[in-house]
C-alpha cells in the first residue's frame, strides 16, 4: 500500500537520475580541449543524450506495464552511476558522448514512467500533484549537479571534482529507497512496442517544450565555451543551475493557472529572457547571464514544463504513459538538434552571430506555437460550449 513517504522516495530517485545528466557540464570546454575539438563537436557529444532518449520513448512505451515501474527507475539509477564512473575513469569528449547516451536511456525510462508511477503512489491518484512532484524533483536534479560541480571547481581545476563522488553515494541511497516502493503490473499489459501518443490538442504543448528546452540545451552545451572567452568558464555550472532549477520558484504560480495560460505566459517570457542572457554572454556580463537564465527558467521549467505536462496528462485519459513519452520526445528533440546547428554556427560564424540566429528562430517559433496553442484551445472549448447549450 502506498504511504505518504513513498512519493518523496520516488522524487529523491528522480532527482538523482537527473542530477547526473548535467554533472559534467562545467567541464565541457575542458573535455573539448583535451580531445582537440570545438563547439560543434561538443554539441554533438552533448546530444548523444538524445540518441539514448529517442529509441526508448519511441519503441518501449509499454515496457513499464509489463515489468512494472520500479525496475525502470532502478535501471535508470544504475545507468546514471555508470555514466558518472565513465567520466571519472576516462575524461574526454568521446567518453562524454557515450556517458550521455547512457544518461539519455536512463532519463527516458524515468521520464516515460515517472508521472504515472508518482500518480499511483499518491492517494486518489492525483495527476496534477503527481506532475508537480515530478517536475520539481527532475528540475532540481538537472540543475543541481552542474552547480555543485562548478562549486567544487571554484577551489581549483580538476577532472574528477567531488560532485562526481557525491552523486555515486547519493544514487546508492536512492536505489535502496526505490527498492522499498510498492509496484504493480497490469493484469492485461499492452503491447511492449507502443508509439508515443499525442491526444487531440496536445501538439502545441509539445512544440512549446521543444522551444523551451532548445534554449536550455544551448545554455548547457555552448555557453561554457562562450563564457570562457571572458574568463567566466567556472560560472557555467551556476548558469545551468539557474536555467533549470530556478524554474521551481515559479511552479507554484504555474500550478494555480490553467495549463493553456501557463504555457502561453512561458512563450512570452522565453524570447525576452533569451535576449538578455545572449547579450550578457556575448559581452561577458555575468549578472545579465544569470538574470537571463533565471527568467528563462521560469518558462522552461516553470510555466511551459508544468503547464504542458499537466495539459498532456489531462488530455491523455488512460494513455498517460504514452502521452508523457510523446511530450518528452519533442522536448529532447529541442534539447539536441537546435544545439548542434547552433554549435556549428559558432565554429563557422562566431558566437555573436550564432546567438543572434538562434534568437530570431526562437522568437519566430514562439509566435507560431502561441498561435497554434490559441487555435487548439479554442477548438477544444467549442464542443464543450455546444454541449452546455
Amino acid at each position: 500500500m502506498p504511504t505518504q513517504r513513498h512519493p518523496a522516495l520516488l522524487a529523491f530517485a528522480l532527482c538523482l537520475i537527473t542530477f547526473a545528466v548535467n554533472l559534467q557540464a562545467p567541464l565541457y570546454t575542458t573535455y573539448a580541449e583535451l580531445s582537440g575539438y570545438g563547439a560543434g563537436a561538443t554539441a554533438m557529444a552533448f546530444s548523444g543524450y538524445v540518441l539514448g532518449v529517442i529509441p526508448v520513448l519511441l519503441l518501449l512505451g509499454g515496457l513499464a506495464d509489463r515489468v512494472g515501474r520500479r525496475p525502470l527507475i532502478l535501471v535508470a539509477l544504475a545507468l546514471s552511476m555508470l555514466a558518472t564512473l565513465l567520466m571519472l575513469l576516462a575524461p574526454g569528449l568521446e567518453t562524454l558522448g557515450l556517458a550521455r547516451l547512457l544518461l539519455g536511456i536512463g532519463t527516458a525510462l524515468a521520464s516515460a514512467t515517472g508521472t504515472a508511477y508518482m500518480s499511483e503512489l499518491m492517494h486518489a491518484g492525483d495527476n496534477r500533484h503527481a506532475a508537480t512532484w515530478v517536475t520539481a524533483s527532475t528540475s532540481l536534479g538537472f540543475g543541481l549537479g552542474a552547480a555543485l560541480t562548478s562549486l567544487f571547481l571554484l577551489s581549483g581545476p580538476s577532472l574528477t571534482p567531488g560532485s562526481f563522488y557525491l552523486h555515486l553515494a547519493l544514487a546508492c541511497l536512492a536505489m535502496l529507497a526505490v527498492w522499498q516502493l510498492p509496484d504493480r503490473r497490469l493484469d492485461n499489459p499492452a503491447a511492449l512496442l507502443r508509439l508515443p501518443y499525442y491526444p487531440a490538442g496536445s501538439l502545441p504543448y509539445g512544440l512549446a517544450i521543444l522551444l523551451a528546452w532548445a534554449c536550455v540545451g544551448l545554455v548547457i552545451a555552448l555557453l561554457p565555451s562562450i563564457l570562457k572567452q571572458h574568463g567566466l568558464a567556472n560560472w557555467s555550472g551556476f548558469s545551468t543551475f539557474c536555467v533549470i532549477s530556478c524554474g521551481l520558484l515559479f511552479q507554484p504560480l504555474a500550478k494555480r493557472l490553467a495549463p493553456v495560460r501557463a504555457t502561453a505566459i512561458g512563450l512570452v517570457i522565453l524570447p525576452c529572457s533569451y535576449a538578455l542572457l545572449a547579450w550578457g554572454a556575448d559581452g561577458g556580463a555575468l549578472a545579465a547571464v544569470l538574470l537571463g537564465t533565471i527568467a528563462a527558467s521560469s518558462a522552461c521549467y516553470g510555466f511551459v514544463y508544468l503547464g504542458g505536462l499537466s495539459a498532456v496528462n489531462s488530455l491523455a485519459g488512460e494513455e498517460k504513459t504514452r502521452a508523457s513519452a510523446g511530450f518528452f520526445l519533442l522536448a529532447y528533440m529541442g534539447f539536441s538538434l537546435p544545439v548542434i546547428l547552433t554549435g556549428l554556427l559558432v565554429d563557422r560564424l562566431g558566437p555573436g552571430t550564432a546567438l543572434l540566429v538562434f534568437g530570431l528562430v526562437l522568437l519566430a517559433g514562439c509566435l507560431l506555437v502561441g498561435l497554434a496553442l490559441a487555435r487548439s484551445h479554442k477548438a477544444l472549448a467549442e464542443p464543450m460550449l455546444t454541449a452546455v447549450k
